[in-house]
């Protein structure tokens, strides 16, 4: 056998029957499989059409910005730029976020701008849902679940902003016109976001009532 050497040099074209599957991952290939099972990319595509305009270029999904955020959680890298760089150097995560051996996985930049559209309502339905996948598959139990979580601030955050005219944020805001509209008060945070989620009236804010 003779004494091989690293080539430089890569072929420009490559067949696509020549390329090699991703190696396999048993614990992201069963998460996909349980993210499936709860329909998680077709009801965050629902929840986050609001935050999208219709035109322009075409952003990352929520579904592939969400296992973005797992992998970071998972593999315990803290920043955004940190994510995209494991998840562009591994074939395996690769295949996890939906992206073949020939195209490129999101940058860092794409990850920051997604963050900063979605609100914290958005963030906390993703929870949510991978929440309800592990406990209907016998991988969560228990009645209690505590959560050590620190906020992130996002300019974008629909937490963030208040009435000009009372004060009010925007949690305060949707309580008023759920209580106008059902006559209930004291909403639950789930019976608040789908009320939000399916009402008719306009959801876009102006800089001249909201700061």
């Amino acid at each position: 056998m003779g004494l091989g050497k690293r080539e430089h040099q890569q072929s420009f074209w490559v067949a696509a029957d020549k390329l090699c599957n991703a190696p396999r991952n048993a614990f992201y290939d069963r998460l996909n499989q349980l993210l499936d099972e709860v329909k998680f990319d077709e009801q965050l595509e629902e929840a986050v059409e609001p935050y999208y305009e219709k035109s322009g270029r075409k952003g990352i999904a929520p579904g592939t910005y969400f296992r973005m955020i797992f992998i970071g959680y998972f593999e315990d890298i803290s920043s955004q730029r940190g994510i995209a760089w494991r998840c562009a150097d591994s074939r395996s995560l690769a295949k996890f976020l939906g992206f073949g051996p020939d195209e490129a996985t999101p940058e860092h930049s794409t990850l920051s701008l997604t963050r900063e559209r979605l609100p914290m309502e958005v963030h906390r339905f993703a929870f949510e849902l991978i929440l309800k996948a592990t406990a209907e598959n016998g991988l969560l139990k228990g009645k209690t679940l505590g959560v050590d979580a620190t906020d992130l601030e996002a300019n974008a955050s629909l937490k963030s902003i208040v009435r000009k005219d009372n004060g009010d944020d925007w949690q305060a805001y949707l309580r008023k016109l759920y209580f106008e509209e059902t006559g209930e008060d004291n909403p639950s945070d789930e019976e608040l976001r789908r009320f939000d989620k399916g009402r008719k009236s306009k959801k876009k804010v102006s800089n001249d009532e909201w700061e």
